[in-house]
């Protein structure tokens, strides 16, 4: 029984042995395993451990191993895809005004560090998974720390992905009414332009059956096309900073409508627009800036990053899987965010300078209150967000069933339970608490530290067991570990302190 019971999970996995799991003392687990390995010694001594897949024996019967064994679908294409959706959040339309408040040098100097060690951390998570026998990431915290990590897996994923779908879900709620406003006219109370409505439509019309699809590769094209609608938010950004002249000019119609109606009434000549906000120093981009904002810089960036609770289930489905390819698809992934992550900040940044608003696109609105071109934009974020929420729903889900139906065979009736209650829990959320952004702002910054720094290198100390604690690896990954702590702490204690602030302000206000 206990054979067969290893046998049934490494067929399920079919993780591609590396030169880091080949040797692992936990292959011992699965010696009585009828697989068959490329010897080192063989007439193949130039292929690398990363290419020797586990072969089944041929005297398996065939009908036995197509049962057990559940090869990946994902084209290496479509996981780019997934991955890059995953990584690609509302979090750009931030990126902006945190390089206002660092500097251009700054800016790049952490957004390079938190790309970096996003990527050390995916690298931790794979070799983990290899050398601990599981994909599934709340299994791997069994293995390492018992049903405690198992709950500290579960719980960071849930709270990171519930806080991350309502923020796509926030964007509908406000966004979307002026959209259709500008399509149908001005708001007179009717139902369509009504954000509580609209999220509740779009839940139940897009995202629900995107969610109920059993496997994330499916969602490639949709997480293509998302992506798309980010890119050519880019490129609006970068048009539009030619377009808007410098110094930026607040409620820019409002000004110029005026000064059309001063002129035509011969009361003044001209309004001298340019003294309302003209500073020389406006429009001189800083490098290096430090002040009251700029230590949420590195929450922001760290948030953008957050896509580990995705890798997984994506290297699980990846065809013709193994750790050095699913890297691969990571390393393109972060790539292709990194660059449209730096684009969208530095021309955003150089097109407001400090009048930059932590949302870009309200940023926007504030010049134009009519442009088809912004329009359509805010039209493909919303596509973007809309279709990137199931993606964000996929690891919850798998979280949820791993607490409670562990043992179970896949059933559609509890996969369609669970996939509308998430739902129906965040549309809640959404819906009745104004607060939730402060709320899922402390989640957040727990959560993605967690998830990013500190589990990946914990289990990786504890289930890797080939390198000895002093070996340079476990070093690297200790010092990973007590970073994440540090980020976590600073990141809730900066958020607790401006509550406090906030709240002392509002006090002496009344």
């Amino acid at each position: 029984m206990k054979q067969a019971t290893a046998k049934t999970e490494m067929s399920r996995f079919s993780i591609s042995p590396d030169e880091d799991s080949s040797v692992s003392s936990n292959s011992h687990e699965y010696s009585s395993c009828p697989t068959k390995k490329v010897p080192i010694d063989s007439q193949y001594p130039d292929m690398d451990a990363e290419s020797q897949n586990f072969l089944p024996d041929y005297h398996l019967d065939k009908k036995k191993y197509e049962t057990d064994y559940h090869p990946g679908t994902a084209s290496f294409g479509m996981s780019v895809f997934n991955l890059g959706n995953a990584i690609m959040g509302s979090g750009i339309l931030g990126l902006s005004y945190a390089m206002a408040n660092t500097g251009i040098a700054l800016f790049v100097i952490l957004l390079v560090a938190v790309s970096i060690f996003s990527l050390y951390s995916v690298h931790l998570l794979l070799k983990t998974a290899n050398e601990g026998g599981s994909l599934v990431y709340e299994q791997l915290g069994y293995k390492a720390f018992g049903m405690p990590g198992k709950l500290a897996a579960s719980i960071s994923i849930t709270m990171q992905n519930i806080g991350a779908m309502s923020s796509y879900l926030y964007i509908v709620k406000y966004e979307l009414p002026i959209v259709i406003q500008a399509f149908v006219g001005a708001n007179n109370g009717e139902w369509y332009v009504n954000g509580d409505y609209l999220v509740i439509l779009v839940s139940v019309i897009i995202i629900l059956p995107l969610s109920l699809l059993r496997n994330l590769g499916y969602l490639g094209y949709t997480s293509g096309f998302s992506l798309l609608c980010m890119v050519f938010f880019l490129i609006v950004v970068i048009y539009k900073k030619f377009q808007i002249p410098c110094p930026y000019i607040p409620d820019m119609d409002v000004i110029l409508n005026e000064t059309v109606s001063k002129v035509l009434n011969n009361t003044v000549g001209f309004l001298n627009t340019t003294s309302v906000v003209y500073n020389e120093d406006v429009c001189t981009p800083k490098y290096f800036v430090f002040n009251s904002q700029t230590v949420y810089a590195v929450p922001i960036l760290t948030f953008a990053f957050v896509c580990h609770p995705a890798v997984l289930p994506m290297y699980e489905e990846l065809k013709d899987r193994s750790r050095r390819k699913m890297q691969g698809v990571a390393n393109v992934s972060f790539l292709a965010m990194f660059i449209m992550y730096l684009l969208a900040a530095l021309f955003g940044y150089l097109t407001f300078n400090v009048h930059v608003e932590s949302e870009l696109l309200h940023t926007y609105s504030k010049v134009y209150k009519s442009d088809v071109v912004l329009l359509i934009v805010r039209l493909a974020v919303l596509t973007a967000v809309t279709l990137t929420v199931p993606v964000v729903l996929f690891p919850i889900r798998t979280s949820v069933n791993q607490l409670l139906c562990a043992s179970k065979e896949f059933s559609w009736i509890r996969h369609t339970i669970i996939t509308v209650v998430l739902l129906a829990c965040t549309n809640c959320l959404v819906i009745f608490v104004p607060t939730i952004r402060d709320i899922f702002g402390f989640i957040g910054a727990s959560a993605a530290a967690m998830l990013i720094f500190i589990l990946p290198s914990a289990f990786y100390i504890k289930l890797v067991k080939k390198e000895p604690m002093k070996s340079v690896q476990k070093i690297g990954a200790s010092i990973f570990l007590c970073s994440g702590f540090f980020v976590m702490i600073g990141s809730l204690t900066l958020i607790t302190l401006d509550w406090i602030n906030n709240a002392s302000q509002a006090a002496d206000g009344h």
